[in-house]
C-alpha cells in the first residue's frame, strides 16, 4: 500500500516509488527503487523535496507511532476479591442447597402419596395400619423440617385436588411437626405429634367418596356420616400395633371445640390436650389454605384471620403459637416484641407474608414511643413476636380507637 511521508521520516529499506515537487528537483534518475543505504536516506532528506511516496508492501513500512507509556496497572484489592468471591460461592451454595431442598421435599411428596394410598386402602379393607411404613414418613418429615421448615410446607401448598385426601395428612403432619419445634418439645415427642398429624384423618375412609368430593352442601345423614370419622379412624388405629396414644388422641378429638360445640363427643375444654387443640388448628389451617372440589385455596393471611375471628373454636393461646411457628399473623392484632415493646400487627404488602408490625409503646416505662414501623423477616435477630398482648393489661380501654389511629398514622393523639 502507498503512503506520503515527509522527506525526514524516510528511512533505509523502504521502497520509493514517487517524490513530490518537479521531477528535476529530487536528486535521482529514477523514480522507483529501494532504498539501500544511509547516504541515499541522507540526499532525500537534504534535496527539499516536499514528500516522498513509499510502497510497504515492496518494503519498509511507516515508523511506528511513538506509543504513550500505559499508567500503572491498579492493584487489586484482594480482600474485596475474596469478599466477592466468598459472596458468590455462599449465594451459589444456598442456591444449590434450596434446589436440593425442593428436590427432596418433591420426592418425599411422592413416596408419601404412595404410603398413605396404601395404608388408607387397608383400612378400607378392614386391615391393621402399617406403623413402620408410616412412621419411615414421619422420619423423613422431621427430617426435611429441621433442613428447611417451609420447602415441604410450599410444596405441600401445591397438591392438587384428587390428591387433597392423602397429602392433606402429610400436611397437617408437617405442620405439627414444625410447631412441636417450635415449642421445643424434644425429639421423640416431635415425632409423635408427626405421627398424630399423619393419622389425624384415617376414620375418612370409612366414608364414601361421593360424600367426601361432593361440592354443594351436605345433607343431614352425610353430615352424621361425616361427624363419625374421628371415632371411625380412633377404633382401626386401637386394633394396629405400636401406634403412639398422642395418634389415638388427635384422631379421635381433632374436631372438638374450646366452647364444648364440637364433635364427636362436644368435649368441654379442660378435656381437650393440648395436642388435640394444635391438631385441630392444624388440620383446619391446612384445609382453608387448599384448593378443593367446593372452593379455591385461601391465602395463609386470610386463613388465620379467619381462625382468629372464630370465637370459642380454637384455644387462643394454642392457635398464637401455631402463628409464631409459620410467621403469620392477622392484622390489628396487638403483640409483645422481644425488645420489650408493643406492636400492632399491619396489613401485609405480599401474598405470602412477611410480619410487619408498628411499636408504640415501651412496656418497661409503660409510656409510649415514637412509633416505629418493623419489617420482622429472618434478619432480624435482636427482634419479634414473643408473645400475644392483652390491651386492658396496659390501659388500653379504648384499643379499637387506638388501634384505627395508629393504622392511620393519627400519630398526635396517640396517648389519648
Amino acid at each position: 500500500m502507498q503512503h506520503r511521508i515527509p522527506a525526514d521520516q524516510v528511512r533505509a529499506g523502504m521502497y520509493v516509488c514517487g517524490f513530490g515537487g518537479p521531477w528535476m528537483d529530487h536528486p535521482f534518475w529514477r523514480t522507483r527503487f529501494v532504498l539501500k543505504s544511509d547516504r541515499d536516506v541522507e540526499r532525500i532528506r537534504s534535496s527539499g523535496v516536499p514528500y516522498v511516496v513509499i510502497d510497504d508492501e515492496r518494503g519498509l513500512g511507516l515508523p511506528a507511532a511513538p506509543v504513550a507509556p500505559a499508567p500503572p496497572a491498579p492493584q487489586p484489592d484482594r480482600t474485596a476479591i475474596r469478599r466477592a468471591i466468598s459472596d458468590w460461592e455462599a449465594g451459589d451454595l444456598e442456591r444449590a442447597r434450596a434446589k436440593s431442598d425442593r428436590q427432596r421435599a418433591g420426592a418425599l411428596v411422592k413416596r408419601s402419596l404412595k404410603v398413605l394410598r396404601g395404608a388408607f386402602a387397608d383400612v378400607r379393607l378392614g386391615r391393621a395400619v402399617r406403623i413402620a411404613e408410616v412412621g419411615a414418613i414421619v422420619d423423613d418429615v422431621v427430617a426435611s423440617v429441621e433442613r428447611s421448615p417451609r420447602t415441604l410446607l410450599d410444596i405441600l401448598r401445591l397438591k392438587s385436588k384428587n390428591e387433597y385426601t392423602y397429602l392433606h395428612s402429610v400436611a397437617v403432619c408437617t405442620l405439627m411437626v414444625n410447631a412441636a419445634r417450635y415449642m421445643g418439645k424434644s425429639e421423640a415427642e416431635t415425632r409423635d405429634y408427626g405421627m398424630a398429624g399423619l393419622l389425624h384423618d384415617l376414620g375418612k375412609m370409612g366414608i364414601p367418596d361421593a360424600i367426601l368430593n361432593k361440592s354443594g352442601r351436605l345433607t343431614d345423614a352425610e353430615f352424621a356420616a361425616v361427624r363419625d370419622h374421628p371415632e371411625h379412624g380412633y377404633q382401626v388405629l386401637s386394633g394396629s400395633p405400636n401406634v403412639p396414644p398422642m395418634a389415638l388422641d388427635v384422631c379421635r378429638h381433632h374436631h372438638e371445640r374450646i366452647d364444648g360445640t364440637g364433635y364427636p363427643f362436644g368435649l368441654p375444654a379442660d378435656a381437650i390436650s393440648l395436642v388435640a387443640r394444635l391438631g385441630a388448628v392444624c388440620d383446619v389451617y391446612d384445609a382453608l389454605t387448599s384448593d378443593r372440589v367446593y372452593k379455591d385455596a385461601w391465602t395463609p393471611l386470610e386463613t388465620v384471620s379467619a381462625m382468629w375471628s372464630w370465637e370459642g373454636h380454637f384455644d387462643r393461646d394454642v392457635l398464637f403459637t401455631f402463628m409464631r411457628s409459620i410467621g403469620v399473623f392477622p392484622p390489628g392484632l396487638l403483640v409483645q416484641l422481644r425488645s420489650n415493646r408493643l406492636a400492632i400487627v399491619l396489613e401485609s404488602k405480599r401474598r405470602q407474608p412477611v410480619p410487619r408490625v408498628l411499636a408504640f409503646y415501651a412496656t418497661r416505662d409503660r409510656e409510649f414511643i415514637t412509633p416505629e414501623e418493623l419489617t420482622l423477616d429472618d434478619t432480624m435477630a435482636l427482634d419479634g413476636i414473643v408473645a400475644l398482648a392483652d390491651p386492658g393489661d396496659w390501659g388500653f380501654d379504648d384499643w379499637d380507637g387506638l388501634a384505627e389511629r395508629l393504622v392511620n398514622g393519627d400519630r398526635s393523639r396517640i396517648a389519648a
